[in-house]
């Protein structure tokens, strides 16, 4: 079966068509502009600020468990203190009575050293407790902005929902109807500018006469006499 030759004409035509829809889909995307990215980048935020919090939290927990395991090392020492003050009543002779004192001593640094580290263990929970509310802080600021720009987003998408699946159809229907190689053309021109423009409509006058501007590289494809 013999492949169709389409015109310079019915080239030019098709691929004016596909630059027309892809510029529609491109305005809604400047539309929607750096949104979504924005939105992604503060959840990802809110996440880790979350995490954080978390984390946090758990060290808290944490220290706060270190803190009564030292309160019971005390009463423990408290009461070996009091088990060998009442030995020491009935001693026989000083060689106990310097091994009681020696153990009662111990019972005590025991019990200092706790206490030394409940006082450090309490001074980390108060910064750790600093740090949860800067956290909270910081959520709840990122929270407000982030359903902020999702509500920014959402009315865009909303608004240019319908439009944008009846172009993006419509830009699958054009490229079909574009030869493989002037596509590669095209979608190659459109990557190397920002307004995405591989052809151009340019009136000549007030009369309504006009031409299009192709790319260089894009005019050869089409083979533009």
């Amino acid at each position: 079966m013999a492949v169709k030759e389409f015109s310079v004409e019915e080239k030019l035509v098709s691929m004016i068509r596909l630059q027309k829809i892809d510029s529609k889909l491109d305005e809604i995307h400047i539309l929607k502009g750096e949104l979504p990215m924005e939105v992604k980048d503060l959840e990802d935020e809110v996440e880790g600020l979350h995490a954080r919090q978390t984390r946090v939290e758990e060290e808290i927990n944490g220290i706060n468990e270190f803190i009564e395991q030292k309160k019971e090392a005390i009463k423990e020492a408290q009461a070996m203190i009091k088990k060998y003050e009442k030995q020491s009543e009935n001693v026989k002779n000083s060689r106990e009575f310097e091994a009681i004192n020696k153990e009662i001593e111990l019972q005590q640094l025991d019990e200092k050293v706790s206490e030394k580290h409940i006082k450090d263990a309490t001074e980390e929970i108060a910064e750790k407790a600093r740090q949860l509310d800067l956290a909270k802080k910081a959520v709840s600021t990122k929270e407000v902005n982030l359903n902020n720009k999702k509500g920014e987003l959402e009315k865009i998408i909303k608004d240019t929902e319908k439009e944008e699946k009846h172009y993006a159809k419509d830009v699958d229907e054009a490229r079909g109807q574009v030869e493989e190689r002037l596509l590669h053309s095209y979608d190659r021109i459109r990557k190397n500018f920002r307004n995405g423009l591989a052809i151009v409509p340019v009136e000549r006058d007030s009369c309504g006469c006009g031409r299009i501007l192709v790319d260089a590289d894009l005019h050869d494809s089409v083979d533009v006499k």
